[in-house]
Parts: structure tokens; C-alpha cells; sequence
């Protein structure tokens, strides 16, 4: 096996990753092919934190948009969060992966609470450290989760799994003429406004200098490939 570029990730999988190709809830084959996807990374050595969005049951500010107080709308997507990362974990278990879900908010009945030692030491055992209810406080997005536990654990990649292939100028499912990115650093992305993650994320990655790689989790493999060193999606990174 290639050498790993990396020992720890943070992953980051948004809730619409989960439904496949349908338009809700959590689809069972597409969940049990990640949970394989991670399993290669897990028995290649590699450490990894899961932070998982909740799009496909609820997300706070369409909530929002549609009447609901914001910061309810908020909790409800945080608890969204919550049973994405119960699926992930049954998932992982149900393919040979020990994992862990650590909450922001307390659910002790269901999840652990999310201690940074703690989850560093689920990491270091070799466990799936799956993050819930993403920081815990509302306007808050799940991409800001991912890069602040990313910082906190210590994490040497940020990867923003999605159903492209990296970052394009402009929708690449609307414009034809979109260009893909090979290449970008933390400023350009803030000063284009290129929605790879919002700004908030985009500021904790640069200030605390960790790379950014946005790819396909829908292509088979292409997280272990990563990992050996495959030049995949888009890297976002410090300037020169």
C-alpha cells in the first residue's frame, strides 16, 4: 500500500450526502457503502473524525425562511444531526468499525458528550469519532463544526465530502461553462464568495493552517486514493 499522506481526518458529510438519490431521509445503501469507504481508511491506519450535517431531515435556516424562530430551527437541525450520526455508527458497527457519537448537546441516553480528550483518545483506539449537533449553538453551520474539531483534535486534513468533483466558479449543475479549481487558497475563496464552505470555516482552516480538500464521496475509492497521495478534487490551502 502507498504511504499515507496524513494519520488524522477530519471528514466532513453533509445530511444530503446520506439520501442517495432520493429527496429525504437517509438511504441504507448509500450509508453502508461510506461506512465501507471508512472502514479502508480505519484498517490502512488512518484516524478519523466524522462530522455529519443533517440536511436531508432538517436544516435550520430553511426552517427559518418558512416562519420557525431561528434559533428552534437551529436545535431542530442540531437533533437532525443526532440521528444521521446514530445511522453512521450503526453502519460502521454493522461493517467491523468500533465508533463512537459524541454530541454537542446532551443526549446521554443515545450518544456520549463531546469531550475533546476524550474523542482524541477514541481516535488514537482506533474508533470513528462521529460528531453530532455541530457546535452546540445556533447560526452556526455544521462547516464551522468540522473546522473547529478539526483544530481542536488535532486533525492534519479537513475534507469536505460532496456530490461534486472540487470547486467550480459557479454551479457546475446550472452552468456548463463553470470552471473546476484545482488549486486555491483561503482568500481567494473568501474574496470570490465560492461557496466552498462558509466563511466562518473558511477563516478557522486558514488562521490555524489546515489544508482543505473538497471532493466526490460519490466516487468509489477516491478517499483511500486521497490518502495515498491521489491529486483529487480541489485543495484549498495557505497562499504563498
Amino acid at each position: 500500500m502507498s504511504k499515507l499522506i496524513c494519520k488524522r481526518i477530519l471528514l466532513k458529510l453533509s445530511g444530503e450526502a446520506l439520501m442517495g438519490k432520493a429527496d429525504f431521509g437517509i438511504d441504507p445503501e448509500t450509508i453502508a457503502r461510506m461506512a465501507g469507504e471508512i472502514r479502508d481508511l480505519i484498517n490502512a491506519g488512518v484516524q478519523v473524525g466524522l462530522v455529519i450535517g443533517g440536511g436531508n431531515i432538517f436544516r435550520g435556516a430553511g426552517l427559518a425562511e418558512a416562519g420557525i424562530d431561528r434559533v428552534t430551527g437551529d436545535q431542530m437541525g442540531m437533533l437532525a444531526t443526532v440521528i444521521n450520526a446514530l445511522a453512521m455508527q450503526d453502519a460502521l458497527e454493522r461493517v467491523g468499525v468500533p465508533a463512537r457519537v459524541m454530541s454537542s448537546l446532551a443526549v446521554h441516553e443515545v450518544c456520549e458528550d463531546y469531550i475533546r480528550r476524550r474523542a482524541v483518545r477514541h481516535l488514537e483506539k482506533g474508533r470513528v469519532v462521529v460528531l453530532a449537533a455541530g457546535t452546540g449553538n445556533p447560526f452556526f453551520t455544521t462547516d464551522s463544526a468540522a473546522s473547529l474539531r478539526a483544530v481542536e483534535m488535532g486533525a492534519e486534513l479537513l475534507v469536505k465530502a460532496t456530490k461534486v468533483d472540487g470547486v467550480y466558479s459557479a454551479d457546475p449543475l446550472k452552468d456548463p461553462t463553470a470552471e473546476r479549481y484545482s488549486r486555491l487558497d483561503y482568500d481567494q475563496v473568501l474574496m470570490q464568495k465560492l461557496q466552498v464552505m462558509d466563511a466562518t470555516a473558511i477563516v478557522l482552516c486558514r488562521d490555524n493552517d489546515i489544508p482543505l480538500r473538497v471532493m466526490n464521496i460519490n466516487e468509489h475509492g477516491a478517499l483511500m486514493r486521497l490518502l495515498q497521495g491521489e491529486d483529487i478534487g480541489t485543495l484549498v490551502e495557505g497562499g504563498e
